[in-house]
């Protein structure tokens, strides 16, 4: 019997078997081979076995039922191939995932990681996927981020460089988060608002996922009762996936993932393999995000602590000069008499000195020098009584103009302008009137001795909440914030006797009763000093 097939020879030649493809050459001499992976399915094959049948060869009736059965068993073992090789995938995805998922505090990473994951080819190979997440009131799930093309144009650009770059996942994540977490967050910010519900609606099918603790299929979203309509509307999709992420009893959120650009079927095997993914997931979220909040209380307890240091220097730096006010006071009292005596002295010897007379220069010396003492000694005595203020109701605006009054011929002598701009029917303030009106006056002396070529201090007053302001602006030299701290600290390296004292002064007595102090120096030039000034009567 002649056959057409060559399932007969142990060697065949090239135009022997057509069927025989570049780089398959060693089938020529592998008979064994040739028959099971050639000849099973070859026409010319099938051909003979018809032959034999009708010649009344032996097994010509059982061979159709052993080939039949071995295409099952192949078709059988091509799929488990395929499925070993998708578990294997599968596996090393996730053992990668894990990796970020169990080390990472970075909740961005996390997100970047997770989200990547669903979306990734990869991965998951979800189209789209939405996170949301509990607030910290846990009063609603919010819309936090989304992740995905918006449109089939966006898709495939997306995919082109995936296929040309062939990135692993860890690397696909690093790339999002560096460049592309952000927008997304803009990219898919309508939708988000539109997903977030309160977790009191019991009956939403999200809040229904966290209450049952599984994930849930939606299929005919737009015509499914259990389908709130404006979350299909949102989504723009018949199907998608809602994967509760609960981590220890604790609700952390719910993920969304739908395949609105190909429109794949969302089959039970992926709905296991998210669920599977959704407990790390939600365990380094919870982490992440308690990491955040701790860093976010590590931050004001630190900023409590500097203020509390802050405070205790304060009150450091007033227990110092209450003591440096007690020594001074008591040599003040000393040598005020003596002093006042010696100049009243002087200015009496001045009175009876004739001008061309060479003596007169020392007489004048000695008055300058002792009004100088005398101004230095005011500002201690006035410290020291500083600690000890006597409060009662004044207007502020009779108090400033009284001051500007005293001082507007000296600071005209030095070529400077004021102008007063006060507020019509401030309320009274409860201030000490002295002690206040000291520091106007130190103040306006330490403008004009920044404006040694003349200028204009502006004086203005006005009712802010319950405290009425006053600011004095000067048209003077710009001054750093360096410059400023020094001006309030006593007898600074940069200041000498004479206006080392006035300002620190002037900012312990307002200390002292409570008052804010506030110097702020511009750029273009010009300082301005601002005090408030309460409205209202404090318990003492």
């Amino acid at each position: 019997m002649s056959w057409e097939c060559c399932w007969t020879k142990e060697e065949i030649a090239p135009e022997e078997c057509p069927y025989i493809a570049e780089g398959e050459e060693e089938l020529y001499t592998l008979r064994r081979r040739r028959v099971v992976e050639k000849c099973l399915d070859c026409p010319r094959f099938a051909a003979d076995l018809e032959k034999a049948g009708e010649e009344g060869f032996p097994l010509a009736g059982i061979l159709p039922l052993v080939m039949t059965e071995y295409h099952a068993q192949k078709l059988q073992v091509q799929a488990m191939a395929s499925f070993l090789t998708s578990k294997t995938r599968e596996i090393k995805f996730l053992h990668e995932l894990s990796l970020v998922l169990q080390t990472s505090l970075d909740l961005d990473e996390v997100l970047s990681v997770a989200m990547t994951a669903i979306t990734a080819g990869k991965g998951f190979g979800m189209n789209r996927a939405f996170l949301l997440m509990t607030d910290k009131e846990r009063q609603y799930l919010k819309g936090y981020l989304g992740v995905g093309p918006r449109n089939y144009e966006e898709a495939w650009q997306i995919w082109q460089e995936i296929g040309q770059h062939d990135p692993t996942l860890r690397e696909m994540a690093r790339n999002f988060q560096k460049t592309k977490l952000s927008s997304e967050k803009v990219k898919f910010h309508d939708i988000l608002q539109q997903i977030s519900v309160p977790l009191r609606d019991q009956k939403h099918i999200l809040n229904r996922a966290l209450r049952e603790r599984k994930p849930i299929l939606v299929d005919d979203a737009f015509h499914n009762p259990d389908v709130d309509p404006q979350l299909a509307r949102a989504l723009g999709v018949d199907s998608f996936l809602v994967m509760p992420l609960i981590s220890r009893n604790r609700r952390i959120g719910v993920l969304i993932a739908d395949n609105c650009i190909t429109h794949k079927r969302i089959t039970p095997q992926d709905l296991q393999s998210l669920e599977t993914f959704a407990f790390p997931v939600a365990f380094a979220l919870e982490r992440a995000s308690l990491y955040e909040r701790l860093q976010e209380e590590i931050g004001k307890l630190t900023a409590a602590n500097e203020k509390l240091k802050e405070q205790q220097e304060l009150i450091v730096r007033m227990e110092k000069m209450a003591l440096v006010g007690r020594i001074t006071s008591s040599i003040a009292h000393s040598i005020r008499n003596p002093l006042m005596i010696i100049g009243g002295f002087a200015r009496s010897l001045l009175k009876n000195v004739e001008a061309t007379d060479d003596k007169r220069g020392l007489l004048e010396t000695i008055v300058r020098e002792a009004k100088q003492l005398e101004g230095a000694l005011e500002d201690v005595l006035n410290y020291s009584d500083s600690l000890y203020p006597t409060r009662d109701w004044w207007d502020v605006n009779q108090l400033v103009t009284g001051v500007y009054r005293e001082l507007r011929d000296k600071l005209a002598q030095k070529n400077i302008t004021g102008s007063l701009q006060l507020a019509a029917e401030l309320p009274p303030v409860y201030v000490d009137y002295r002690q206040i009106a000291y520091c106007v006056k130190t103040v306006l002396n330490t403008a004009a001795e920044f404006m040694p070529d003349g200028g204009e201090v502006t004086i203005r007053s006005w009712q802010e909440g319950d405290a009425a302001v006053v600011s004095i602006t000067d048209t003077g030299i710009a001054l750093s914030h360096e410059a400023l701290e020094a001006l309030s600290t006593p007898f600074s390296d940069t200041q000498d006797l004479g206006i080392g004292l006035g300002l620190p002064l002037c900012k312990t007595i307002l200390e002292k009763n409570g008052i804010p102090f506030l110097m702020e120096s511009s750029s273009a030039g010009g300082t301005t000093y601002t005090i408030r000034l309460p409205l209202h009567k404090e318990d003492e």
